[in-house]
C-alpha cells in the first residue's frame, strides 16, 4: 500500500482503535498492523501529536510482565476529532471511488 495513503488514514485508524480499547503503544501498533502494515517509528510521533493536541489522553497502569505502561485513550476532544474524520473519509472515498467508477466507463 502507498506510503501516503497510509500515513492520511493512520490519525483516524489510531483514534478509532483507541475508541475501541484503551491501549498502550505496542498493542496499538499490533492492532494497527493487522489491518495496515506501518513502522513503529510511525506511530509514537502521531501518539505524541495528538495527546499535544489533547485528543488523547494518558495515564500508566502496571504491568504483570515488567514495568508500568502508558496507556492512550481518547478525550472528549478526540471523539469529536475522530467523528469528524470518519464523516471526511467517507466523503472522500465515495468521490474517489465515484471519479474511479467514472473513469472505468469512460465518463470523465
Amino acid at each position: 500500500m502507498n506510503v501516503q495513503f497510509k500515513k492520511g488514514a493512520l490519525e483516524l485508524c489510531v483514534l478509532v482503535l483507541i475508541c475501541k480499547k484503551e491501549q498502550y503503544g505496542y498493542e496499538l501498533a499490533q492492532n494497527v498492523a493487522k489491518y495496515i502494515s506501518i513502522a513503529e517509528g510511525t506511530l509514537y510521533p502521531l501518539l505524541r501529536r495528538l495527546t499535544k493536541e489533547q485528543y488523547l489522553d494518558t495515564y500508566m497502569s502496571p504491568s504483570r510482565e515488567g514495568p508500568a505502561r502508558k496507556y492512550y485513550k481518547l478525550s472528549e476532544k478526540g471523539e469529536e476529532r475522530m467523528e469528524t474524520l470518519i464523516e471526511e473519509w467517507n466523503q472522500f472515498t465515495v468521490s474517489v471511488n465515484g471519479l474511479v467508477q467514472d473513469i472505468g466507463r469512460g465518463e470523465a
